[in-house]
């Protein structure tokens, strides 16, 4: 939300958060079998072991064998413990404990699987891309439950940490069940055509469901056909599922890669992904994997209009002429599901509706590639070349994000040349090495190579010359020279630079390039696949900080964590949000530009104008622009494209004249600012001749207005829901009294309807519909004026604490990814806390720490994080301070007025989801003394406004109180006292008896008795709707509208009197409840206290401690507020206007209103 900064309030919190959803916490049915206890010894093997006594073998879960568990030769990170657990199966936990009876074990670790023991993928948890916490010490057992879960063969654990002070120490255990598995084998040209039979097709619901795996970027997963160009298609597109829907009069399917919708990335890594497609009246949902989307569609596309068949692998058609020839899919499919029926099977069973075409197989058996990931700028890998050629070549496929950095360099020998090829802005840049302090020279091809895609390079080198090509494109080779001195058979040097040797010399000539971060794979020397394997056993060349046979490519942007529209980008480490053009700030475009209502514009000192307001802050909806009306109170006004004074002739019920209005801000927007708003308003314009609003016979409508919901209405301008009239009915002056309205009278000259429509859940007008338009001499007129809003509830909410254990508590704070926090408080004590909510491990909590510093510490499972401001002047000093605080998964902001604000980033491979789940506390409050508060809400009204028939010329806007509130604190030894008046121009009046005052000569004996007893004692605190008449009579700069009769003073109520106590407030360190007031057991008071004052947070919570004899009558308070400037129309509404004047002004005035 936008800062409003100022002393206008009691005080105001607002709390906003955006979920994106959380981690379930299990599996939805039983699975959880032990897995690896029963396996023989054969099933476990290691990088490396310390003693036969230690060897991975003796790694079950509370197991005593041995050693007691296993311990690698060397504790580092390229350790690793391997299980075979003999098929691929569902686990869902894992468990881990240290090595028994010793001080070895693993801290945290990261979990990997595979099907075939190669090409391994790291699991990813839903709440963080980090690894799994391990072991406090060598008993003790730690699981983790695994959702959703994975299906795999082998598994293998990476130490992270361990115990500084030992060794890693390991015993496992993984639980799950056995995994069916039907698969099918398709090689790029086959393709399984699949016809319905008739009972198997829901009539609600069509539900296709499968897993695929794929080395390969492109290729059709499934396409099904239909009437008139009806069709359905997922295909895979550069590593993305894209689903094409094509519906009316499309001939065929969109191109590939234009169009549909994207879900998924990264998906031709060679492991096993979950695809699902519902199809209903409801339109489409797909999901893959963890990441769910829903689609429109008509509703007859999934059944009537596609044909009762599907083909698998490729599109096939029978019969059909594709204009856009797609490529087929070459991978194995898992588990085909359509409705129930098991497709996989019947083609295994050769059943009559199956189709296959090409050869498949019912085994996936794909060759698995063994790629290498460079986890940072400092990872290298170091290969020999082959001596002895006289020609070099070097071939490779890498992905990434990152748009530089070095990928290979060659011929490092000290004083010899050398060329490197590099990553610069998404583009290859090939050249010679140049010396220390020279610029770089060479060629450049490709384009936007860091898009996450693998993408193919060949280097051929003879004597002096260097050619390069990408993407086994042709038009894309470059060449250069490059200096003699490299020579066939120098090493090859992929990465940073090499740690030893002439490491500093490549890093001087290299300047701020950092090495590649990102996956390599098939890497090939002078025609030689190189078996990284054997790289990894030490066999051949060396390297440091890579992961052999895994790559570790993240789609940081998905989910998109960046809100309101804004782009995602990312690096290798990171992920970024570009917030332009979207009205939203931050590092994931949380916070709002703009603020949420014209009140609080008014209160930053803004004069009229147009603002973009946004009324629900940081929440779903955008801004909208509004003209602001700078009154004593805001009005927000909205315009709509039905401004001008509107004639109509010729209207019936069978042909209804129908005007529909379209506003400035969606349907949303207004619904959004209507109900933040304190009270709304539009004028409605009717004037007819002989054109009623109702029939006189019985009562049936022939003009209506539609409200927010199209509902239909058939009250007017100046009157109240249910009553079938107009404000004149309500006056009893129409021009036929035995009529509600003066268009009821059916006269034959102009007679006029006009007034405020009000009732606020009802508007704004959408609709107006005449009907009684047809007959001799009928016509009608309109003009609806724009949508006023005044007041700002959630701005002016507040609530007050006066004693030591008062607190606030609301439903558990959600703001799992996003959240923000903002008020207004003034105190005079030294600390306390202004709120907080805790989880099993996770909370947030804000806090005045001294009198000089706020602090704002928070754990999302990364543990504890701290900011804090310092002030550089007391914030205790009993004026208003305004503190905003902000979290989500890039950072962490807080700021007090308009101090710097401190801000602190998220580990990027951390934990993410703030996780609570007790009741949010908000606990401020101070000692001050007796007092006392009144709330008097007034009765809804609905005010009768402008009225322009014959009976009356010029109706000034009045209106009436609705949900206001009167507040104030006061205390005394004295009664009877009259503590608050309020007079009116009609004599009616309001007063609160219990202080002196000097009513006028029309009150009750009452109120006169009570106000010739004076009073003695103290007022706070007073607010009557918006004003704060002490503020106005005693701060300096006295307003004219207030006066000061006798020794008034200002005092604070007690509020800062010694007898004020303070206590101290201690964050639990166990989940669970909190006896409230009640000092923690083993602490003491200090003289630090949860804060005294007044802090605003939702509603009015006023406390009402003392008698109060409250009498009220019924105020009029009238006034008309101050519009946009009028826009001029045409001279049609010119025409009628001056028609209308002439007659009206012939009949004269008869009742004029004041205020």
């Amino acid at each position: 939300m936008g800062s409003v900064p100022g002393a206008f309030l009691q005080t105001l919190l607002v709390l906003s958060a955006q979920s994106w959803g959380a981690a379930l916490a299990g599996s939805p049915y039983h699975c959880e079998e032990p897995l690896v206890s029963t396996l023989p010894s054969s099933s476990f093997s290691s990088s490396s072991e310390l003693s036969s006594s230690h060897s991975p073998s003796f790694a079950r879960l509370n197991r005593r064998d041995g050693a007691g568990g296993w311990t690698p030769l060397v504790s580092n990170k390229n350790q690793w413990l391997q299980i075979d657990l003999g098929e691929r199966v569902e686990v869902t936990a894992v468990a881990t404990q240290g090595g028994y009876g010793s001080s070895d074990w693993v801290t945290s670790y990261i979990l990997m699987f595979s099907d075939s023991g190669r090409n391994w993928k790291q699991y990813w948890r839903e709440d963080s891309i980090s690894g799994f916490l391990g072991n406090a010490n060598a008993d003790s057992v730690v699981q983790h439950r695994l959702w959703p879960p994975l299906e795999a063969r082998h598994l293998r654990f990476l130490p992270v940490a361990w115990n500084p002070d030992s060794r890693i120490g390991m015993r496992v255990e993984a639980y799950g069940c056995a995994h069916r598995s039907e698969v099918i084998d398709f090689d790029g040209e086959s393709s399984l055509l699949y016809r319905f039979i008739q009972n198997t097709r829901s009539p609600g619901t069509d539900i296709i469901s499968l897993k695929f795996k794929t080395l390969q970027s492109d290729g059709i997963l499934f396409h099904r056909d239909g009437q008139n160009g009806n069709c359905i298609t997922l295909e895979l597109v550069k590593g993305k599922l894209i689903l094409f829907i094509n519906s009316g009069n499309a001939t065929q399917p969109s191109p590939p890669g234009q169009g549909g919708l994207a879900l998924g990335s990264l998906l031709d890594d060679g492991h096993w992904h979950t695809v699902r497609l519902e199809c209903s009246g409801q339109g489409l949902n797909l999901t893959v994997d963890r990441h769910s989307r829903p689609i429109w569609a008509p509703a007859e596309l999934c059944h009537a209009d596609l044909d009762p068949e599907i083909s698998f692998g490729g599109i096939l058609a029978p019969g059909k002429p594709m204009v856009f020839p797609r490529k087929n899919f070459r991978g194995c499919l898992e588990n085909i599901n359509f409705n129930g029926e098991d497709v996989i099977g019947l083609a295994k069973q050769q059943g009559p509706q199956i189709l296959v075409t090409g050869t498949v197989a019912f085994a996936c058996a794909h060759p698995q590639t063994v790629p290498a990931t460079f986890l940072s700028a400092q990872s290298h890998l170091a290969l020999p070349g082959s001596p002895g050629a006289d020609a070099a070549s070097v071939s490779f496929q890498f992905r990434t994000w990152n748009r530089a950095g070095l990928l290979l360099s060659w011929g490092t020998r000290p004083g010899s040349g050398g060329f490197f090829l590099a990553l610069q802005d998404g583009r290859l840049h090939v050249g010679p090495r140049a010396s220390p302090g020279q610029a770089q020279s060479g060629a450049r091809t490709g384009v936007g190579l860091n898009d996450g895609q693998w993408h193919s390079v060949s280097v051929t080198s003879t004597w002096g010359h260097l050619s390069v090509m990408v993407d086994d494109d042709v038009a894309s080779t470059v060449h250069t020279t490059v200096p003699v001195g490299v020579h066939p058979g120098d090493a090859y040097h992929f990465g940073g630079c090499p740690a030893h040797g002439s490491g500093s010399d490549c890093s001087r000539s290299l300047g701020p390039l950092g090495g590649f971060q990102g996956c390599l794979r098939l890497i090939s020397i002078d025609g030689q696949e190189v078996d990284l394997i054997s790289v990894q056993q030490g066999a051949v060349g060396n390297f440091s900080d890579l992961l052999i046979d895994t790559c570790g490519i993240l789609d940081r942007c998905l989910p998109n964590y960046c809100e309101h529209e804004g782009t995602c980008s990312q690096t290798w480490t990171a992920f970024h949000c570009d917030c332009s053009s979207t009205g939203y700030t931050g590092a994931t475009c949380h916070r709002s530009l703009y603020e949420p209502s014209c009140e609080a514009y008014k209160h930053l000192g803004h004069a009229s104008g147009f603002y973009n307001i946004d009324p629900d802050g940081s929440g779903p909806l955008k801004p909208f622009q509004a003209f602001c009306n700078m009154t004593d109170v805001p009005w927000t006004v909205l315009q709509h494209n039905g401004s001008a004074l509107t004639r109509v002739k010729g209207a019936s019920l069978e042909n209804p004249h129908r005007a529909v209005f379209q506003y400035t801000a969606s349907a949303e927007q207004l619904l959004a600012s209507v109900d933040r708003a304190r009270h709304c308003q539009q004028e409605l314009e009717l004037h007819c001749r002989r054109s009623r609003l109702q029939d006189p016979r019985d009562g049936t409508a022939l003009s209506w207005w539609a409200g927010r919901a199209n509902e239909t209405h058939t009250y007017w301008g100046g009157s109240f829901p249910g009553a079938h009239q107009c404000a004149c009915g309500l006056e009893r002056d129409c021009l036929d009294p035995q009529y509600g309205c003066n268009c009821d009278a059916d006269r034959d000259e102009w007679t006029s309807d006009v007034g405020v429509l009000s009732h606020r859940e009802h508007l704004p007008v959408t609709q107006i519909v005449i009907t009684d338009a047809d007959r001799p001499g009928s016509e009608a007129a309109y003009k609806l004026g724009p949508l006023q809003c005044q007041g700002d509830g959630s701005f002016w909410n507040s609530a007050s604490f006066h004693t030591e254990a008062s607190y606030l508590h609301f439903p558990t704070f959600h703001g799992e990814l996003s959240a923000d926090v903002s008020f207004f408080f003034k105190t005079t004590a030294s600390s306390g806390v202004f709120l907080e909510n805790l989880g099993i491990t996770d909370f947030i909590s804000l806090e005045l720490r001294s009198p000089a510093e706020v602090a704002f510490s928070f754990d999302v499972g990364n543990g504890p994080c701290e900011l804090t401001v310092q002030s550089p002047t007391p914030l205790s000093d009993n004026r208003w301070h305004l503190v905003r605080a902000e979290r989500n998964v890039k950072e962490a902001l807080l700021q007090v007025d308009l101090l710097p604000p401190s801000t602190r980033q998220a580990p990027e491979d951390g934990h993410r989801l703030l996780q609570l789940n007790s009741q949010l506390f908000v606990e401020i409050s101070a000692y001050f003394g007796t007092g006392s508060s009144v709330t008097y809400n007034f009765q809804e009204y609905h005010s009768p406004s402008t009225n322009a028939s014959s009976h009356a010329a010029s109706f000034q806007g009045e209106t009436t109180l609705t949900q206001e509130t009167i507040a104030f604190s006061f205390r005394t030894v004295q009664a009877p006292s009259l503590l608050l008046y309020v007079d009116s121009f009609y004599k009616e009046y309001l007063s609160v008896i219990l202080a002196k005052n000097e009513p006028g000569g029309h009150v009750d004996a009452e109120t006169a008795r009570a106000g010739a007893r004076g009073f003695s004692g103290c007022l706070s605190a007073l607010q009557f709707q918006r004003v704060a008449p002490l503020k106005a009579a005693l701060l300096p700069g006295r307003s004219g509208r207030a006066s000061v009769r006798g020794p008034v003073a200002r005092s604070s109520c007690g509020a800062g009197e010694d007898a004020a106590r303070e206590r101290t407030h201690a964050r639990a360190e166990y989940p669970g409840p909190v006896d409230e007031g009640e000092p923690i057991a083993g602490e003491t008071r200090g003289d630090s206290a949860v804060i005294g004052g007044v802090i605003a947070v939702v509603m009015f919570f006023l406390l009402c401690l003392a008698a109060i004899a409250v009498r009220l009558y019924q105020q009029r308070n009238l006034y008309t507020p101050k519009e946009a400037p009028p826009e001029s129309h045409g001279t049609n509404e010119a025409v009628l206007r001056r028609e209308l004047s002439v007659q009206n002004a012939a009949r004269g005035t008869q009742k004029e209103y004041f205020v």
